[in-house]
């Protein structure tokens, strides 16, 4: 498990890396601004979507990020 610093770390990193530092930094502030419920936005995100269907995008994006990591 890794800590809380590492995970805010790679998590900017990885914002950062796909919206620029700019705007990383402005989703940063929109997410500390508003309140946000993690557990009520997802209700309902997949509900169309096969568990097959879910499974299949989780891997296709761990070996997109795995190359990607591998580049950095």
């Amino acid at each position: 498990m890794i800590t809380d610093t590492e995970i805010r770390l790679k998590g900017f990193k990885i914002l950062a890396k796909y919206l620029g530092d700019v705007e990383a930094e402005r989703f940063i502030a929109l997410i500390q601004r508003e309140p946000f419920d993690y557990t009520k936005w997802r209700e309902g995100l997949d509900e169309d979507i096969s568990v097959e269907e879910i499974s299949k995008r989780a891997m296709a994006f761990k070996i997109k990020s795995a190359k990607s990591l591998q580049q950095d």
